[in-house]
């Protein structure tokens, strides 16, 4: 079994190198920064091969602490990240009343620092914000993330929400409570869980905020 997965592995990763390589050359629009509730836009932004202009890569925040650094980014930009002690194996940063899980960093140290230095990058005025229904999101959170004043906002989602402007429903999860890992490949074809949404066209709008 162990075999057969390399091999998989192997083939999903040549086409995926491919599908990458045809999106870049798809890509026009290079200034923009990704708020992501998880590592989905980050993810993203590596198929692209892009900088990161925003620090919220290799880490997750819940539904609601997501939602209220939204509602106030500038405040929350002035804020010193301090970090708590937890029975996590991986740092946990604390941003006023905000939790961060940095769950790919190996140190404190260095998610400040990414964090610190990624943030100072931020372009406020071309920004897409992705959240992703898990990690505890309920109802309320997708309602209140759909109220947000942000023109290029999605929240990929388990289940259809009509009634939602911002939802995004990605097939494959119906049958658990959230949406499971996006980044996973969806068969022998090289494509992820998120690339059933067109990634390169929306970050094609240039826009405020």
């Amino acid at each position: 079994m162990r075999q057969i997965k390399r091999v998989t592995d192997k083939f999903n990763s040549y086409l995926r190198n491919l599908i990458n390589a045809r999106n870049q050359k798809r890509l026009l629009n290079h200034e923009f920064s990704v708020i992501s509730s998880n590592c989905t836009g980050g993810f993203m932004l590596h198929d692209l091969n892009l900088r990161f202009n925003s620090p919220f890569v290799n880490l997750y925040l819940k539904p609601t602490d997501f939602i209220r650094y939204l509602k106030n980014i500038e405040h929350y930009q002035q804020q010193s990240l301090t970090f708590i002690e937890t029975e996590k194996s991986y740092p946990v940063g604390q941003l006023d009343d905000l939790t961060i899980h940095f769950m790919h960093y190996a140190t404190a140290e260095e998610a400040k620092n990414k964090w610190q230095q990624r943030t100072q990058r931020m372009n406020l005025a071309q920004l897409f914000i992705i959240m992703t229904d898990r990690d505890g999101c309920t109802y309320q959170d997708l309602v209140e993330f759909d109220k947000l004043p942000f023109k290029h906002k999605i929240v990929f989602t388990h289940k259809p929400y009509p009634e939602l402007q911002s939802a995004f429903y990605i097939k494959g999860f119906e049958q658990q409570t959230q949406v499971g890992d996006l980044f996973e490949y969806t068969g022998l074809n090289g494509k992820r869980y998120y690339d059933q949404f067109d990634y390169v066209e929306w970050f094609n709008k240039r826009s405020d905020f």
